[in-house]
């Protein structure tokens, strides 16, 4: 733990609330620090409202904003004599809370403040700074964590018995503060939550904070638990249909889609395969904070099935919810977190990014942990207390308010040809419905096109049937599982005749157009069929199916034989609940395979001007690549849900298709 102050960068920040943003990111800056959201910070400031009148101010880090790149708009100002008042209250609901901290904003268009506000205000410090240091979570979760604190810090902390954040917290803290409070006090610990540093400037509340984590820190290394040892490796590469079996029984459970990641590398295969995983994964978080992300408790291998983990799920909701002053409705009882012996770390989320993050959390987590387990014994907060966290009024009142998820939310889709044309539009009418996305493409390119953790894009010769196979593994591998296919990929060689058309010619279009989604779909059916809402297929056939053109035999026969093809697999899986529907775009000329020779080409076969041959439709218009791929998702979509085997032309109307 270093502090990461620099006096030439502190200069670009100007002010108080400046220079409280730029602390804020240096702590973000730390993932041992905070996590996704994790951790709070603020200061006090005076400032002249509208009418000229001077008033004492706190900024306090907003709802949905993150250390790491948090700006000024992230600090919301509350009046700060009002949450004074507040902390003086013998009680306060959550919601009466929320609108106190609302109704006394400076600026109604910011976001809500954090809800330790009060709990800030009552600091008698300009500067605050809160994290969930793994170090200090790790020592307060050991037997005897709350003399070890002692031991660490003496009277320079106050120390606070764990407490729900919220009204009962600052309260408790303003009266122990007061208390405990010495000339030697910079900080306080929240015992099992994390803890607080506080001083007059923000440099030095900043520091304060790695000084008093350096020293838990050293306080593990001299307990000889701060070096961890991997013992094991991943032995060969995971199954990817397990990996998609078990996506489906998740998504099963959770009653939506998920996306999973699997994590194996060596901290992951040593944590997931310790003889006493099973006891020690299962006391709880590394603190509540997290359970909103990871659920109390993770899912330990696959011999435990997912039907299991959710009998276990609505146990601990029956038992505890009674309890509660409010009636609760249960979340989800799917499993965010499963370890297993050879799958590895599986996180799961809704998305990547909640996947990722809660990868994130667990990946800190194990180190919290093992550490913990060499310092006598990993401990967590019991079943009551993470139960209330996990059902907290504020968190049941975002349930409630919860909008419509994307189409494709929890959904993969891979997509050959991504790398540009017709491709690269599906990839982005999939990513805007919510789904990640598998792209594959000649073109290396593709491999940094998007550069967004929900697209893998992998190089790839669709004609090479061993890097076809290498790309469909390692996208399950990369999110679990397949939900859709779209077979875009293709070429359309230069007009040439019958006559003139040599066997090799013929032979590459046909590897390419049609032997390729073969061999793809076929690698590609053990996954469709586990999709949670049904396996999807869009072959991109054309036009040329029904009306070919002089010229162009090789490309309207492979066509042709990719449709008839997706014809008989709609017969042939239709009672796994996959369907597969075929588009026929035509007139579409912003794509890779229409180059300014072959447009020239196909217009000289019909004696038209490239103009005119870009127009020759009934409608007279012109077919764009976004156009085809908006189909496509929408053919993926609840829309066609009851549709299979289709042929939907995209090309303005063609007189001779008609």
């Amino acid at each position: 733990m270093k502090s990461l102050w620099d006096d030439n960068e502190a200069k670009q920040y100007e002010g108080d609330l400046g220079l409280r943003v730029y602390t804020s990111r240096l702590l973000g800056r730390d993932t041992s620090l905070v996590l996704h959201g994790g951790g709070n910070t603020s200061v006090k400031i005076t400032e002249e409202n509208i009418v000229g009148e001077a008033q004492d101010l706190l900024c306090v880090k907003g709802s949905g904003w993150d250390l790491e790149t948090i700006d000024t708009p992230g600090f919301p100002a509350v009046k700060l004599d009002h949450l004074i008042k507040l902390a003086q209250l013998e009680s306060l609901s959550d919601p009466q809370m929320v609108n106190e901290l609302r109704s006394h904003m400076t600026d109604a268009s910011a976001p809500t403040p954090s809800v330790e506000a009060i709990l800030h205000a009552t600091l008698p410090f300009k500067f605050v700074d809160h994290t969930h240091a793994d170090a200090v979570v790790t020592i307060t979760n050991t037997p005897g964590g709350l003399d070890k604190i002692k031991q660490i810090y003496g009277d320079t902390v106050v120390i606070i018995p764990y407490i729900m954040p919220g009204f009962d917290l600052a309260r408790l803290c303003a009266i122990e503060f007061e208390k405990q409070r010495n000339e030697n006090t910079i900080g306080m610990v929240l015992m099992n939550h994390g803890i607080f540093s506080f001083a007059d400037t923000a440099q030095a509340s900043y520091e304060r904070m790695i000084m008093l984590v350096a020293k838990a820190e050293d306080y593990i290394k001299a307990e000889s638990a701060w070096e961890l040892s991997y013992d094991s490796t991943a032995k060969e590469d995971a199954d990817p249909v397990a990996l998609a079996e078990l996506r489906r029984a998740t998504a099963k459970a959770a009653g939506f889609p998920v996306v999973l990641r699997s994590q194996r590398d060596e901290r992951a295969m040593s944590f997931c395969n310790r003889s006493d995983v099973n006891k020690i994964s299962q006391h709880g978080p590394a603190t509540p904070d997290h359970v909103i992300r990871t659920k109390r408790l993770p899912l330990v291998g696959r011999d435990v099935d997912v039907d299991a983990y959710v009998a276990g799920y609505k146990a601990y909701f029956e038992q505890h919810a009674p309890k509660a002053r409010e009636p609760k409705t249960m979340l989800d009882p799917a499993p965010r977190v499963i370890l297993d012996s050879e799958l590895g770390l599986v996180t799961v989320g809704k998305s990547v990014k909640e996947a990722s993050i809660v990868a994130d959390i667990y990946d800190h987590t194990m180190d919290i942990i093992s550490r913990a387990e060499l310092m006598g014994g990993w401990q967590a907060l019991s079943s009551q207390d993470i139960f209330d966290m996990e059902y907290w009024d504020l968190e049941q009142a975002k349930l409630r308010k919860g909008g419509k998820p994307p189409m494709f939310q929890g959904e993969v889709a891979l997509i050959t040809g991504a790398a540009s044309g017709i491709g690269k539009a599906c990839v982005e009418s999939m990513l805007a419905r919510g789904a990640a996305v598998i792209a594959l493409d000649i073109d290396p390119a593709i491999e940094t096109l998007f550069n967004r953790p929900d697209v893998l894009g992998i190089t790839c010769d669709i004609a090479d049937e061993t890097q076809l196979k290498s790309a469909v593994k390692r996208g399950v591998l990369a999110f679990g599982g397949l939900d859709m296919l779209v077979l875009n990929a293709g070429i359309f060689p230069g007009g040439c005749r019958i006559d003139s058309l040599s066997s090799e010619e013929w032979r590459k279009v046909m590897n390419i157009n049609l032997d390729a989604n073969l061999i793809l779909m076929r690698e590609a059916y053990p996954f469709l069929k586990l999709a949670p809402k049904g396996g999807r297929v869009v072959a991109m056939g054309s036009k040329n199916y029904l009306a070919p053109g002089p010229g162009a035999v090789a490309y309207s026969a492979s066509k042709a034989a990719l449709t008839q093809m997706t014809r008989v697999a709609a017969l042939e899986w239709g009672d796994e609940n996959i369907r597969i529907n075929t588009l026929h775009p035509d007139c579409v000329f912003d794509t890779g395979i229409w180059t300014d020779e072959v447009l020239a080409a196909r217009a000289k076969h019909y004696g038209l001007t490239v103009d005119e041959y870009k127009h020759k439709n009934v409608l007279k218009t012109e077919v764009t690549s976004v156009d085809v791929a908006e189909l496509t998702a929408e053919l993926c979509g609840p829309l066609f849900a009851k549709t299979t085997a289709a042929q939907l032309p995209i090309d303005g109307g063609n007189d001779r298709v008609i």
